[in-house]
């Protein structure tokens, strides 16, 4: 066992007395490995709504707080959860390509996102062998109101927050096996760090300066109130099919 894949770190602040109260209330600790992880995921993916927090770097506890988050701020939440509950997990950076997110960003802000936005997925040890675990990042409610307004595509689609070669089933439940939502989006693959706290020192987050100014104050406002709505009306915008 690797106490680097344990330990607890400023965003994967795991002792915080609301992410070790949700474990107790939860009875998680109770559970075999497998039934931990099926456990932490599928409470990150349903219950912390797909969402934009105000920035990557914050820490888990902030994530389980605003009850959102990305594929960045969720994985430090999933992270988190996974190491209070002695399960050895690790954090893959990458970028993906900007028309993932077209139709989540609304196109009048689009001009804010980098042409390559950063990217991570969490891998967990399972029984000696490493697996990918990404497609927590989309809640049910979200992805399927997604699928049924593009129901007449059921293979490759990008956009909406998504890219996969199948929409009308991607792989997204807890099965022992790789979970994937976004992975055929991405262009740069950074590699595997210890903790999201060494990759964020390395590689920065997505905007700095005015950019990061108006995200954090107002834009992710927008984007967010844009993914809630998407719950709940119709899609009238095209996406790019991968």
């Amino acid at each position: 066992m690797s106490v680097h894949y344990l330990e607890k770190t400023q965003i994967l602040d795991f002792d915080d007395h609301r992410i070790q109260s949700l474990i107790t209330k939860r009875n998680w600790q109770t559970l075999d490995d497998y039934n931990k992880i099926g456990a932490a995921y599928t409470f990150v993916k349903d219950e912390i709504q797909f969402g934009y927090n105000r920035s990557d770097d914050i820490a888990a506890s902030e994530v389980l707080a605003d009850g959102y988050g990305q594929c960045n701020t969720k994985g430090n939440l999933l992270m988190a959860l996974l190491r209070a509950l002695g399960i050895q997990c690790r954090f893959h950076g990458f970028t993906i390509d900007q028309q993932l997110q077209k139709g989540a960003i609304p196109a009048y802000i689009f001009w804010l996102a980098p042409k390559y936005i950063i990217h991570s997925w969490v891998e967990v040890l399972v029984n000696g062998e490493w697996i990918d675990l990404e497609g927590f990042i989309l809640d049910e409610a979200y992805l399927s109101a997604i699928q049924s307004k593009f129901s007449q595509t059921k293979e490759s689609f990008c956009g909406y927050g998504i890219a996969t070669t199948c929409l009308a089933k991607p792989e997204t439940e807890w099965t022992g096996k790789n979970t994937y939502i976004q992975k055929e989006g991405i262009h740069d693959d950074f590699g595997i760090y210890d903790s999201p706290d060494e990759f964020y020192a390395e590689q920065g987050t997505n905007l700095t300066g005015i950019k990061r100014w108006a995200y954090q104050n107002f834009i992710r406002y927008i984007i967010n109130w844009n993914v809630q709505r998407l719950r709940g009306k119709n899609v009238s915008a095209e996406v790019q099919h991968a």
